[in-house]
Parts: structure tokens; C-alpha cells; sequence
């Protein structure tokens, strides 16, 4: 593209993007696999920062889970409440955690297994908080009525994910 050629002059269509409603649907779910890795990778620098921690962004998120209401955590509520369905990574996930010191296992697979954060986790998510208040929330705040947009945005994707979910299923009941 040249400087003076127009944006709207790009050719936007490709095998799945035939369609206006498909290239609007294409250039968001791009959008939203740039802005995982981008969570990601915030999420894993932000809590390196608060201490020399090894973490990805899904084990910082079952973290903050966890400490979420200071309430202990079974492995079903942390896949529901991540909408995962695999397992055997959060609970390799929660081996981790409960190494590191930041959670406890509690009981056992009799009585039911749960996950709390310890006094050391509850002070890594607090320093973690603290960072995003000072560096994420201050530039969204900084950002004119981009807390409505937010919202927005959060509606608009928790609809889409009951899309992607419905779609799933039936995709996978009519697997050949």
C-alpha cells in the first residue's frame, strides 16, 4: 500500500472472508487471536514483575481464579469459570501454582480436591493488582468514555462465545 492509496481500497476477501458479514467476522476473530497472545504475554511480564515468576497467562488467570473471592476453587469450577475443557492441563497448572507456595491442595480425591491461595499468592495478586491499576486501568481511564466501550465489548464477546460453543457441538455431532 502507498501513502496515498486508501485504506478502504484493500482487498479484504480470501477463502473465509467471501462476504461483508464474513470479513467483518474474520477481521475480529484475528483480532481476537492478537489480543490473546497480547493478554498473554501482559499477563506473564506483569506477574514476572511482582516477583521471578515462571507463569503463563492461563496459570496467572487460574491464579487470580482462585484468589477470586478468597474462596477455595475445585478443578470443575476453574474449567468452568476459564470455559476450558482440558483438564489435565489445569490441574498440571495447579501443580504448579501449589509448587511455587501461591496455592494450597486441600483433600483429597475422596472428600474432593480444592485449591486456595496461600499468604504468599494473596500478596502476588495484590502486588499484581496494583501494577494493572497503575499501568493498564490508567490508560484505559486515560481514554475518553472507553469504559462503555469495554462493556460493549464484553457483551458483544460473551455472546459470541455462546456462538462458538452452539457451533462447536454441532459441528462435532455432524463430524464425518
Amino acid at each position: 500500500m502507498t501513502i496515498d492509496q486508501d485504506p478502504q481500497d484493500l482487498d479484504y476477501r480470501w477463502h473465509l472472508s467471501g462476504s461483508d458479514t464474513e470479513v467483518a467476522c474474520t477481521e475480529l476473530e484475528f483480532s481476537l487471536m492478537r489480543c490473546f497472545e497480547a493478554f498473554g504475554r501482559w499477563q506473564t511480564e506483569c506477574l514476572a514483575s511482582v516477583g521471578d515468576i515462571a507463569a503463563s497467562g492461563p496459570e496467572n488467570a487460574l491464579l487470580h481464579i482462585v484468589r477470586m473471592n478468597d474462596r477455595a476453587k475445585s478443578i470443575k469450577e476453574l474449567a468452568r469459570l476459564t470455559n476450558r475443557d482440558d483438564i489435565p492441563n489445569i490441574q498440571y497448572s495447579m501443580r504448579k501454582l501449589v509448587g511455587e507456595g501461591f496455592v494450597e491442595k486441600r483433600g483429597s480425591g475422596r472428600t474432593g480436591v480444592t485449591y486456595q491461595a496461600t499468604a504468599k499468592g494473596k500478596q502476588v495478586t495484590d502486588d499484581y493488582s496494583a501494577i494493572r491499576k497503575r499501568l493498564l486501568i490508567a490508560q484505559i481511564e486515560s481514554l475518553p468514555e472507553f469504559d462503555q466501550r469495554l462493556k460493549d465489548a464484553g457483551q458483544s464477546l460473551n455472546i459470541l462465545a455462546g456462538i462458538y460453543e452452539e457451533i462447536s457441538r454441532i459441528a462435532a455431532t455432524h463430524r464425518r
